[in-house]
């Protein structure tokens, strides 16, 4: 007799947690029922692409990190490998942007960290001082304890201030659109936290070339990456190729859009969930939604699993994208883009030169240009109409890089309280969620709130996911 399992929520997690469910239970002879159930009219959650013209416009991530292998994994088995490509080989520098200037990101920085002391003794992108100060990371003692602090409190006390406001701050607001002192070190970046405690200086951590800013953490349940790939990637039609891709490779799980699940609930050893008009009874109960939603579906029947998932914050942001014909932009958008410090007090939080960053974004004759707004240090900007978006963008894109001429194309993606904070804490408080949540057999939480916000990240709590689950209804 089939057992059957609800997923709730159709973003990258949702969908992989159903291929793998599929792929899994045939492996394993556990037959399985299941239904994917999305409350929009398209899957893919923040993954979505827009063509307009010769324009490939991304409205949420437009890439992902190849070293962690999921998603090239991922790839590999929807036959994508050969529609992959990498980021521009020649043009792969990052700028920041300092008194309205924009300067190179100084060589071999591994985030905060100098790496290689020649380039890092000569930029101007940090004074005597500040430069002086970040040295003495060779010198300061390791902490006595692994308790978690924040990434600004740990740079601060490694590097000083001037690393917090001109490296961590715009960084860690580009990638996760936090705040620097309440984003938690071991959530976000525990290698930096294993450097200190391994070799007491992050610097000399770097100099030995024993770490790797870029990975979380080691994982050898997922093949690995090649070596010649560069660390982002993405698809030539747009990562939404991925999402089309999960789409017609799922065949036993039933998609369900447009349906809006209204209540989750015990029932007779297993689940109840309730949709507009009707229930479906269910052994398991997957739910990839954000953790406002799934605080909502449990607050009935376990108060303080439900408030322990809304405790879990969440910020709006928003990307603008604009299409300029190539003459019109003077400068020569040699690079991925910039990022911008608080100090600089302006409404973009970072800009990508898309058409730089990867090829077939545009046409040889135009450039994409893409800026984020928002996030913690200026939500209520998200709230602002499209066209005062895109005209405080454009005022603040013209004089950085020379633009004379209008926007041929214009696109506004806002998400509103979708990007999850991982606070100092986070990991306890999962782990919290964990351990309540074990005690419905057959709920299963997962998603970008939990334990990693990236592409492959999710990917990877789908397997995962869809492992616990057939374990679940084997036992």
């Amino acid at each position: 007799m089939k057992k059957k399992i609800i997923i709730i929520g159709g973003g990258i997690t949702g969908l992989s947690t159903a291929y793998f469910l599929e792929e899994q239970s045939k492996a394993s002879g556990i037959p399985v029922d299941c239904i994917l159930i999305e409350s929009n009219e398209r899957f893919g959650g923040k993954i979505i692409t827009d063509r307009i013209n010769d324009f490939v416009i991304e409205g949420g991530p437009d890439s992902f990190l190849s070293k962690k292998p999921w998603g090239l994994a991922l790839c590999r088995k929807l036959g994508l490998t050969d529609r992959i490509i990498q980021t521009n080989p020649t043009h792969k520098e990052i700028y920041l942007l300092s008194d309205g200037k924009l300067q190179k990101f100084p060589v071999g920085m591994n985030l905060m960290v100098p790496n290689r002391i020649t380039p890092f003794l000569f930029t101007s992108f940090v004074s005597a001082s500040g430069k002086f100060r970040m040295g003495l990371d060779l010198f300061i003692p390791r902490k006595n304890d692994t308790a978690d602090e924040s990434i600004g409190s740990f740079v601060r006390r490694r590097f000083g201030e001037e690393a917090v406001t001109r490296f961590a701050d715009p960084i860690m607001a580009t990638i996760y659109a936090g705040d620097v002192e309440r984003l938690s070190l071991n959530a976000t970046f525990p290698q930096f936290a294993g450097a200190e405690q391994k070799f007491g200086s992050l610097i000399w951590g770097g100099w030995m070339g024993r770490w790797d800013t870029h990975l979380a953490k080691k994982n050898t349940t997922a093949p690995a990456p090649k070596d010649n790939n560069t660390l982002f990637v993405t698809l030539e039609e747009g990562l939404s190729a991925l999402i089309t891709a999960l789409q017609e490779k799922i065949t036993s799980v039933q998609l369900m859009a447009k349906q809006q699940v209204l209540s989750v609930s015990p029932h007779g050893g297993g689940f109840k969930v309730g949709l507009q008009g009707e229930h479906i009874l269910a052994d398991a109960v997957i739910i990839t939604t954000d953790t406002k939603t799934a605080a909502r579906f449990i607050q009935p029947w376990d108060q303080p699993l439900s408030a322990q998932l809304a405790s879990i914050q969440y910020v709006s942001t928003a990307t603008v994208s604009l299409g300029f014909k190539r003459n019109d932009v003077t400068h020569p958008l040699n690079g991925f883009g910039y990022v911008i410090p608080r100090s600089e007090r302006k409404t973009i939080l970072a800009t990508t030169w898309s058409s730089t960053k990867f090829n077939g974004r545009a046409h040889t004759n135009d450039v994409l240009i893409r800026s984020f707004i928002g996030g913690a240090s200026q939500e209520a900007l998200v709230d602002l109409p499209d066209d005062e978006l895109i005209s405080r963008v454009l005022e603040e894109l013209r004089p950085i890089l020379g633009i004379v001429g209008m926007p041929t194309v214009s696109r506004v993606f806002k998400w509103k309280k979708a990007n999850p904070q991982y606070h100092v804490g986070h990991l306890a408080k999962v782990e919290t969620i964990e351990k309540e949540s074990s005690n419905h057999p057959g709920l299963f939480l997962t998603g970008a709130a939990y334990k990693g916000i990236g592409i492959p990240d999710c990917i990877q709590q789908g397997w995962e996911t869809a492992n616990k689950a057939l374990e679940y209804l084997r036992r």
